[in-house]
């Protein structure tokens, strides 16, 4: 089958790998632009595009999709199906109609829940026990097309939003070519989602990063876990601001929320609101890279609350 695949970051690698190696003919990718990374603000290619030229296949990078120009171009691949997978644009109308078979997307969620751009993020800091990925037909409306096929997968009770995208991108490719196979065959499903029943699950931003220990532990474990890699969560200790990236969810303790119970080899225990302890195993000062929390107390020594 004649497709153009549109996906830029990692999660997007392992569905374009897997559209090769099943032998169809992608007669272009889509990616995002390169973009400046790191202190030496040095242009970066998306992992999609390394992908795609290590290939050898015709990859595109236009700055908006709504140009004329950009969708004659498109047109012009003539392609019998359009593939999205984390794309980073919201695809025009004209453009999701040109091929016979349609646009498909790869949407790392149960839909019709966490709908939007952030959906293995919310699932985590929400505490969902089960997650998964949609294979869907692309809607003008965000995330709100028929459903071709779902593939569900445990989340893991300490598993980070990180672990479990790398997780999701290699169910979520062999989801899409059963998808693509399916419909090549004319048995594509055409599932209407249950749209009262929608989620959204919004863009991250760093409000969402401290911690407030007057909640319970478990609620804070999921903060920390969902917030990996970026914004990260934050708490303060010593009135020193820093990133927490693992955490535990400890024994029960009578002392008053907020209060470092234990500063050890163990980890920084600190008294949350629903009388367990939160306790931080890896965390990042400003300026400083990621290290155990015991190695932070070797530097930092922190007073305990008796």
């Amino acid at each position: 089958m004649r497709i153009v695949f549109m996906g830029t970051p990692e999660f997007a690698v392992p569905s374009l790998n897997q559209l090769i190696q099943d032998g169809h003919n992608i007669v272009g990718v889509y990616t995002q632009p390169d973009k400046p990374k790191n202190r030496g603000m040095k242009l970066t290619p998306p992992p999609v595009k390394v992908v795609a030229q290590a290939n050898h296949l015709p990859v595109f990078q236009p700055k908006t999709l709504k140009d004329e120009a950009v969708q004659q171009e498109l047109a012009a691949l003539a392609p019998e199906l359009i593939v999205v997978a984390a794309y980073g644009r919201i695809l025009p109308e004209d453009i999701l109609n040109t091929p016979p078979y349609g646009s498909i997307n790869v949407h790392s969620s149960i839909l019709p829940k966490y709908r939007g751009s952030a959906p293995i993020n919310w699932a985590v800091l929400n505490g969902e026990q089960v997650t998964g990925v949609t294979i869907m037909y692309m809607a003008a409306e965000l995330d709100a097309g028929d459903i071709i096929r779902i593939a569900e997968t445990p989340i893991d009770p300490d598993e980070d939003a990180q672990t479990l995208t790398a997780r999701l991108a290699l169910l979520g490719a062999d989801a899409l070519v059963q998808a693509v196979s399916d419909l090549q065959n004319g048995t594509a499903a055409r599932t209407p989602q249950e749209h009262d029943k929608h989620t959204y699950a919004p863009m991250l931003d760093k409000s969402l990063s401290p911690l407030d220990f007057n909640k319970p532990a478990r609620q804070l474990h999921d903060q920390v876990r969902g917030l990996i890699p970026w914004p990260c969560a934050t708490t303060e200790l010593n009135g020193a601001t820093v990133k927490v990236y693992r955490t535990a969810v400890g024994e029960e303790t009578a002392a008053a929320p907020g209060s470092v119970v234990e500063a050890n080899k163990k980890g920084i225990a600190i008294a949350c609101g629903d009388g367990k302890l939160l306790r931080i195993l890896e965390l990042q000062a400003q300026g400083g890279k990621p290290m155990a929390a015991a190695a932070y107390l070797a530097g930092h020594p922190i007073p305990v609350c008796l």
